[in-house]
């Protein structure tokens, strides 16, 4: 048996895990606890948070609409100040609430500079996100989305435009506080492959759900909610990219592929200290 300890407040409150070499699935152990990122480190950090009170806000929007608007707007290639100051600009038009907008309204909202900060930067992807924005929130002003579970929320939002796996299991776990679905980005992905839970031949373009099944039996094996399981494992790979590079180049070959380096690392010789945050999904 592992024992750490979390401080909360004038008490210090012991917390039990399995000993490192005990079988977690397959073939893969527990691991130390205070050895990042074996998979009892983020069950004692999922727990650690609940015990302070720190577990992570995700929701985004006060509405579905809302959700989808912001978590469009931001992933992959959109840092995460620039996504949401477009969800905040677009939102200031009345761009989620009552009949939605024409295409060409969003894309002259979205062209204008943005306040980031001291800065005003333009949004990339101004004409393309329009477009699905309009076409999604369309489809919302005509349909009722389901929203019993985070699995059928997210296969109906499937069908929007621009929106594939991860972005809509990113609003469907955001706007549910959905177990049923994992937002599998570069983050989950690496600390999958680091923990030895994903293999390095699956992808998401072509894996998307077998991954997300490995990744739910993970969290299960744990005893830990997915959805928090996916919040902790983000924020602490997304914090740590030096020490996530030098993790991942440590892997056999096959692991450290392009795909998987820690983001402006081309080679396992490259050194890389990313700052820029990116929203997930």
């Amino acid at each position: 048996m592992q024992v750490a300890f979390v401080d909360v407040g004038a008490m210090s409150v012991s917390v039990e895990l399995p000993t490192a070499e005990t079988p977690l699935m397959d073939d893969v152990r527990w691991g130390l606890v205070n050895a990042f990122p074996t998979p009892a480190f983020w069950a004692y950090q999922v727990i650690a948070r609940r015990l302070e009170s720190k577990t992570i806000q995700y929701k985004l929007g006060g509405t579905l609409r809302e959700e989808l608007g912001a978590c469009l707007l931001g992933g992959h290639g959109i840092p995460a100040s620039v996504g949401l100051a477009a969800f905040t600009h677009l939102k200031g038009h009345g761009a989620f609430a009552g009949a939605t907008p024409d295409e060409s309204d969003l894309f002259r909202w979205l062209s204008e500079p943005l306040k980031v900060g001291p800065k005003f930067v333009r949004y990339r992807f101004a004409r393309q996100k329009a477009a699905y924005l309009a076409r999604s929130l369309e489809r919302m002003d005509r349909e009722d989305a389901p929203v019993d579970n985070g699995r059928a929320l997210r296969d109906w939002l499937l069908a929007c435009p621009g929106i594939g796996h991860k972005t809509a299991s990113w609003i469907a776990r955001n706007w549910l506080d959905a177990d049923d679905v994992a937002i599998l980005d570069i983050h989950i992905l690496r600390a999958g492959l680091l923990a030895g839970i994903f293999s390095p031949l699956k992808t998401v373009e072509r894996d998307y759900l077998e991954l997300e099944e490995r990744f739910l039996a993970f969290s299960a094996a744990l005893g830990v909610r997915a959805s928090e399981l996916d919040a902790v494992i983000w924020y602490a790979m997304m914090s740590s990219p030096a020490t996530v590079q030098s993790l991942v180049e440590r892997l056999p070959e096959e692991y450290r592929s392009a795909k998987f380096m820690p983001s402006g690392s081309r080679s396992h010789k490259r050194r890389s200290h990313t700052t820029q945050l990116s929203l997930l999904g």
